[in-house]
């Protein structure tokens, strides 16, 4: 059973998070986790300016998706940065790459899943995952989020992503935060969920 986790990362946050989503996912027996990242569409001069060049090395390693990709896996778990309360243009161009998938209905009843990474705690984290939502109801997705068993979207003690949408993480406005063993931990659940959930639609 094949999980596959299509992400953007621009500065390593997402890319972490994608990573224990992959623990997660690996928990569950039978399942198999799969990272791909989305194509880059800025040319590397902005990248340079951006600071960013230097951080994607740490997750060069990940292969490129493509549309395919999505046919052949029996869930899909996306990662996206939040730009002003939605998706990253990368991941917009990436799914509006997926007609021909729509089509032939390759991806009804296939499980989706979604998480995220904002620069603020209030950044428009829920807004880009419900968003997000709305293109995998249209390939008929199911689709399946952070259920409140997961105990961290509880706690109050201290600043952390979460939503029961589904996982995030807050960068801070310099990127300087790594996401927090709470944030992992959401991702790692959520992982575990969504392979859960697809097994028993597979079996």
């Amino acid at each position: 059973m094949r999980v596959l986790i299509v992400y953007y990362s621009m500065y390593g946050h997402v890319h972490r998070m994608a990573e224990a989503v992959a623990e997660g996912v690996q928990d569950v027996k039978g399942a198999e986790s799969l990272l791909r990242r989305v194509p880059e569409t800025l040319p590397e001069e902005v990248l340079q300016k951006m600071g960013a060049l230097e951080t994607q090395k740490i997750f060069a390693h990940v292969p490129i998706a493509n549309v395919q990709d999505l046919a052949a896996a029996d869930a899909i778990i996306f990662g996206t940065p939040t730009r002003f309360g939605n998706m990253c243009g990368q991941m917009r161009q990436f799914l509006d790459a997926t007609g021909g998938l729509w089509t032939k209905g390759a991806l009804v009843g296939k499980v989706g899943s979604v998480f995220t990474s904002s620069g603020t705690q209030h950044g428009g984290q829920e807004s880009t995952i419900l968003s997000f939502h709305i293109s995998l109801l249209h390939h008929g997705m199911v689709v399946v989020g952070l259920p409140y068993t997961f105990a961290g979207l509880m706690q109050t003690d201290e600043v952390s992503g979460g939503t029961p949408y589904g996982a995030s993480t807050i960068a801070g406005s310099t990127g300087a935060r790594i996401p927090s063993e709470i944030e992992l931990g959401a991702a790692r659940f959520q992982g575990r969920h969504v392979a859960a959930i697809a097994a028993k639609l597979v079996n």
